[in-house]
């Protein structure tokens, strides 16, 4: 796994990538000199953003992680595997990545608190269901979809409050 590290202006960064640079299997923002709590987020997969930028979806978890008073936050994705769009996604061989697991878990049983967003695209490869399995203690959610899938935190109004999510029948 490759390492590459940023710091700007108090911001500590760092994102996780695979050798060949296909997957990007976390990202790590800290914005205390003696962080907090961090709060881990799990989304569908990475897009564009790395250690030295947010994008849209980055940029929103980072300001909801802040007023909610988290010092730092992790990101990591039920797949590894870096598109811009679901549709890329669903193209791709091996979505997931060959450390994506392991790197999931760790980070899951490090934070302070596990807020899961992947959207009705979890479901592919019944991948959201499989990672809810194995996930133990309490996971938070900032909604449901119709379809009983955590809401992607893009899509959520900042008034809205994690919630511990109730597993049964998890997509």
């Amino acid at each position: 796994m490759i390492e590459r590290r940023h710091a700007q202006e108090g911001m500590r960064s760092r994102a996780l990538y695979s050798p060949c640079g296909t997957y990007r299997y976390g990202l790590e923002r800290v914005w205390q000199d003696a962080p907090g709590p961090l709060l881990l987020w799990i989304m569908l997969n990475p897009a564009r953003a790395d250690e030295r930028r947010n994008d849209p979806t980055i940029a929103r978890c980072q300001r909801r992680a802040q007023a909610l008073g988290f010092g730092g936050m992790r990101i990591a994705n039920l797949f590894a595997f870096r598109a811009p769009t679901p549709a890329d996604l669903r193209r791709a061989e091996a979505p997931v990545g060959p450390e994506n697991d392991p790197l999931l878990l760790r980070w899951h049983g490090e934070a302070a608190m596990t807020l899961v967003g992947w959207g009705l695209h979890g479901a592919h490869l019944g991948r959201g269901a499989e990672v809810t399995a194995r996930l133990t203690g309490p996971l938070h959610v900032l909604g449901l979809t119709k379809g009983g899938h955590p809401r992607h935190p893009l899509y959520v109004p900042y008034r809205a409050q994690p919630r511990l999510w109730r597993r049964e029948g998890a997509a």
